[in-house]
């Protein structure tokens, strides 16, 4: 039986010690991993200098991104950058990534967002580089977007055959790389191709059943190995709903995206979903639930 693990996205914070506080807050609580988003756009922190400080910080929590924006950095830079903090952290690292998606980073910063299918080749290119360069020995790579030309880099990640990779997915090509690449499947909502937020017509119970069954069908032999997991938009009783992700929670209310009801209510939820659909990585997507999903992590936080 998979062990339920829990994560929550910290964003921000107003200073080095009070962003210490959360971290060693979600330590405390019993959670496994705090998480960082990657936006140009709005208050979220930089990932690797913030997931670093809470690493100092802390002694058994695990850091992580969800996840980095691949357009933003060339994977031989990620790859040294991911290996520090994983030698740093006594090896407390899982490397969140996915293509970028979010329209106004990419206009902000004069970048080109491209169509969906050259950021997903791209990905796959980038995902190779990661796992050579974290390898022993130089790296060579000839691909359509990257190039590594008998790189060897040091330090080496802690972790061999390196940190954790976690995906996040939710249209069709993201699917299948995840099952392909991933040891962590983060399952979300399709974007739209604009960049302009969610589709909002993938949302539903329906739309995550065939998910999980795509990602299975996908992994074949590599699926009992996969982690299987989604955020929580929603925790305890319902809230306004936050513009920037223009996610509309009504149309997930029976998904373990929506988690509402009692502490006993959402354990509950939570253990259906691992035993009955695999999933057992949970996200709490909003700071502002956290009084609410304490007292859940404390029930199931050993299983």
């Amino acid at each position: 039986m998979r062990r339920i693990r829990f994560g929550a996205v910290v964003r921000e914070a107003g200073s080095g010690k009070a962003w210490a506080e959360k971290a060693r807050r979600l330590e405390g609580a019993g959670f496994d991993v705090l998480l960082v988003p990657d936006h140009l756009v709005g208050p979220r922190f930089a990932p690797i200098a913030a997931l670093t400080a809470a690493a100092c910080a802390t002694t058994r929590l695990r850091v992580g991104t969800l996840v980095f924006a691949n357009d933003f950095r060339h994977p031989a830079v990620l790859a040294k950058e991911t290996a520090t903090l994983d030698l740093l952290s006594e090896g407390r690292l899982e490397v969140g990534i996915g293509t970028g998606w979010m329209a106004g980073d990419y206009t902000g910063a004069g970048l080109a967002l491209e169509p969906p299918g050259v950021r997903v080749e791209r990905l796959r290119e980038a995902l190779a580089v990661l796992k050579g360069l974290w390898g022993e020995g130089p790296f060579r790579f000839e691909g359509r977007h990257y190039r590594i030309s008998g790189l060897d880099q040091q330090p080496k990640p802690l972790q061999r055959p390196g940190p954790p990779l976690v995906i996040g997915a939710g249209g069709a090509r993201m699917l299948r790389l995840a099952a392909e690449e991933a040891d962590v499947v983060n399952i979300g909502m399709r974007v739209k191709p604009d960049g302009s937020g969610p589709d909002l017509r993938d949302g539903g119970l329906p739309a995550l059943l065939g998910k999980l069954a795509a990602v299975r069908e996908a992994a074949g032999e590599r699926y009992a190995r996969l982690e299987l997991g989604t955020s929580v938009i929603q925790a305890g009783e319902r809230k306004a709903e936050e513009t920037w992700s223009a996610a509309d929670s009504a149309a997930l209310d029976e998904t373990p995206q929506v988690l509402l009801g009692t502490r006993h209510d959402i354990a509950d939820k939570i253990r259906h979903w691992r035993d009955e659909h695999d999933v057992s990585y949970f996200v709490l997507h909003h700071e502002r639930d956290l009084d609410t999903f304490e007292p859940v992590v404390e029930d199931l936080a050993t299983g």
